[in-house]
């Protein structure tokens, strides 16, 4: 029988809710139920007892499959703990979007009866890497640099495989995957990629000369940032958490990783549907409800 680790972003009672629902049906059809430990203390007593408590750090010993439940920070949270691993993740989401959690909650029931029935797809995703202090910090939607104060914009010198680029003026740049393509790159006018195409981009934050385009590169690129000036200052962001405060002199690569991100997906839909139902791509603005 399958094994499923559950994690929950804890500050949601929403997100609690669905985690107990979901232990209470696994655990009812005979399935082994891990759960994160902060999200156990929360648990009810009659509940947890038909489960298993482990350590997040832990899940990839244990289970099969971890759900989160959450939005898409919470899946990228759980991405982070399996980085390497082939474990892979369904995202369920109690919030608004959810582009990567994309199980809601409402029908909770059918994901997870779709998840022991293991009529689902799983799907590979690209993920960055970058170097912080001798150590590889990992990324699944992107890795950028932005202006470490709210009053200067940066300057940023950029090179692809050694090649001189462009220095951008702006309040930051952006290197994202196709998976990042519909997050913070969109919202800066960047492209939507398909997911199984072997690209990056470099999207450019409030640029301040109208020139500077998002530019597409191979996946296989090295991609180096520079601060060109003196007293210079930017933070280094994967997946939304500052990581690193980059100054003047030092040396950025970021380039895609060897490891790859499992997603769960329905068997029944596929990235184009997702799209449609999400960001409303190609709705008929002329269709009178």
């Amino acid at each position: 029988m399958i094994r499923v680790a559950l994690l929950a972003f804890t500050s949601r009672p929403h997100a609690i809710q669905g985690a107990i629902d979901a232990a209470v049906f696994l655990t009812h059809r005979g399935a082994e139920v891990y759960v994160a430990t902060d999200l156990a203390a929360v648990f009810p007593a009659d509940v947890l007892a038909r489960c298993s408590v482990v350590a997040e750090t832990q899940f990839e010993k244990f289970a099969d499959m971890v759900i989160t439940f959450g939005g898409d920070g919470t899946l990228l949270a759980a991405a982070r703990l399996l980085i390497g691993s082939d474990v892979p993740i369904m995202g369920v989401n109690v919030g608004n979007l959810g582009f990567l959690a994309e199980f809601p909650v409402a029908q909770l029931d059918e994901a997870l009866a779709v998840v022991l029935s293991g009529e689902y797809r799983i799907v590979d995703r690209t993920t960055l890497t970058t170097r912080v202090d001798g150590d590889d910090i990992y990324a699944v939607n992107e890795v950028l640099l932005e202006k470490a104060t709210q009053s200067r914009m940066i300057a940023i010198r950029a090179f692809v495989n050694e090649h001189h680029v462009a220095d951008y003026r702006a309040d930051g740049v952006i290197v994202t995957t196709p998976t990042g393509s519909t997050a913070y790159s969109l919202s800066a006018g960047g492209p939507i990629i398909a997911p199984s195409a072997h690209a990056l981009c470099l999207t450019p934050i409030s640029p301040h000369t109208l020139t500077l385009r998002p530019l597409i590169v191979q996946d296989t690129s090295d991609i180096r940032f520079e601060l060109p000036f003196a007293d210079m200052e930017a933070n280094l962001v994967a997946d939304g958490r500052i990581v690193g405060t980059i100054r003047t002199g030092d040396v950025v690569h970021i380039r895609k990783s060897e490891h790859m991100v499992k997603l769960v997906k329905r068997a029944d839909s596929t990235y184009y549907d997702l799209l449609r139902e999400k960001l409303l791509w190609s709705a008929d603005a002329t269709r009178k409800t």
